[in-house]
């Protein structure tokens, strides 16, 4: 079963002056977020595999949504993340099975590579309720200037019935990093921690 997607928002955050120092170039990190039906919304069920699906689904979408946004090509793409929020009518495991069993592998193929974990967080709420994304490097966890999150938050979801399942890309990390440790020029990327 596909998605049934009620909205798609894509945004993207850049970050230009941090502290009264320009950043350059800016660090840019896309949104991208799926207002979808949730097809469990109100009953329990044992087989989620319809939301497997649709996380497999959705994690193609929104990567290549955000790739798009920010204009580059995927192997630009430094780091990212994903989190959804289940309307009061579900479940935490509905976001768990969207999120986990399958969203990765094509999301790491709209970024090219992937090694890295890809972080990720889930509630449950009501309308308007926020989560923050969790990014890290998508080739290796040890890059600190890359420990980020950016908030998502969608104006009029989810509603009882609904998912909001979001995807976060860069193409930096975070503005004016200086604490140390790995560099992203640094990294071989090939475990997925350095």
């Amino acid at each position: 079963m596909p998605a049934e997607i009620r909205k798609l928002i894509v945004q993207v955050d850049e970050t230009r002056r941090e502290m009264g120092r320009d950043v350059n170039p800016p660090t840019r990190r896309a949104l991208a977020m799926a207002v979808i039906t949730n097809p469990f919304a109100g009953r329990y069920e044992d087989n989620l595999d319809a939301l497997i699906a649709i996380g497999e689904e959705l994690g193609a979408l929104l990567g290549d949504k955000c790739v798009q946004a920010l204009g580059i090509q995927p192997g630009q793409a430094q780091s990212y993340g994903k989190a959804a929020i289940v309307g009061e009518a579900g479940e935490l495991e509905h976001a768990a099975a969207i999120l986990h069993p399958k969203l990765g592998a094509p999301l790491r193929k709209a970024v090219e590579k992937g090694a890295a974990l890809v972080p990720s967080a889930k509630k449950q709420g009501g309308v308007g309720t926020a989560v923050d994304v969790p990014l890290g490097h998508k080739d290796a966890a040890f890059v600190r200037s890359h420990f980020d999150a950016i908030e998502a938050r969608v104006a009029d979801a989810p509603r009882a019935n609904e998912i909001v399942v979001a995807v976060a890309v860069t193409d930096s990390g975070r503005p004016l990093p200086r604490v140390g440790g790995l560099q992203a020029h640094e990294v071989i990327g090939q475990d997925g921690l350095r």
